[in-house]
């Protein structure tokens, strides 16, 4: 009989960290539908943690409940499946335990993270070897911000969000806010006002001038409380909407400034003070299984 928490690998847990877009432009449409974006990735060091237990080969399961998120529709699910159909001799199940700390329909890249951490760790933990490109691949399927949580580097990214060229950008720290509301991804990119023909831009403009997210104006109209979280955050710092939110950020001089700005937060939103990062804590943590402590650094 296979114990209930006997873990698959190594007992620590594996890391699947937020995202933030510094800047979102849509500059185009293809002919099925999907806007082409321009937008630069970087991981935040807020993470939700995932444990990986055993099940009996063919077994694949969640473990607890995510809040508005049912096991059949969970992305984790559908990504632990979708390799079982790539090797269907694993000698494993698995049963997927998240504990989310990532604020849900946030813009942060939560399911899309915790999809991708799926796919590393369990193609490391059944022994699968596939390289990071095919998990990239069935990460696409999944999401299109599934791509860049899988290669781990903060990245410039075209076409549907999938076209990565790695970025090493400033890693300041943040204030992120969650208002107290809920942004539809799928109603922002109906909109008939969306902006869908911003210039492209080159990697070196944005360094240089910066760039803007073409869904806040939206965003702002449709969901007020987010628009008095951006106000409100401007007022202390350049404040921007992450995706299509619902939470927005700005970097701050300090951490101590950030936790100042943190302290006069309204109490019925939830604030987190992050660090940027270019390397995600995921590689680490699948150096550590592959070498034990002191690897991957």
């Amino acid at each position: 009989m296979i114990a209930q928490r006997e873990p698959l690998g190594r007992a620590e847990p594996w890391p699947a960290p937020g995202k933030l877009n510094l800047f979102l432009h849509v500059v185009g449409r293809r002919p099925d539908g999907y806007h082409l974006l321009q937008t630069a990735f970087q991981f935040i060091d807020l993470c939700d943690e995932i444990h990986f237990w055993k099940r009996p080969a063919g077994v694949i399961e969640r473990l607890g409940e995510v809040p508005g998120v049912p096991p059949e529709a969970d992305l984790t699910v559908r990504a632990a499946r979708r390799l079982a159909s790539v090797a269907p001799d694993a000698p494993h199940g698995v049963a997927i335990e998240i504990r989310k700390k990532l604020p849900t329909q946030g813009g942060v890249g939560g399911g899309s993270s915790d999809a991708a951490t799926t796919l590393v760790a369990v193609n490391k933990l059944w022994g699968l070897g596939l390289a990071l490109e095919e998990l990239a691949a069935i990460g696409l399927e999944l999401g299109a911000d599934v791509p860049v949580f899988v290669h781990g580097r903060a990245s410039w990214a075209e076409g549907v969000g999938e076209q990565l060229t790695p970025v090493d950008f400033p890693e300041p720290v943040f204030l992120l806010i969650r208002p107290d509301a809920t942004a539809s991804t799928a109603e922002v990119f109906k909109a008939p006002e969306l902006t869908r023909d911003s210039p492209v831009i080159t990697i070196r403009g944005f360094l240089t001038t910066g760039g803007r997210n073409d869904c806040e104006p939206v965003v702002r109209r449709r969901f007020p409380a987010v628009a008095e979280a951006l106000d409100w955050l401007g007022r202390i710092a350049p404040a921007r909407l992450t995706g299509t939110g619902s939470c927005v950020f700005a970097a701050m001089p300090s951490d101590a400034a950030a936790r100042a700005a943190l302290g006069s937060l309204p109490s019925r939103w939830t604030g987190y003070v992050v660090r940027g990062l270019n390397r995600s804590p995921l590689i680490e943590r699948r150096m550590l299984e592959e070498h034990g402590p002191g690897s991957g650094r």
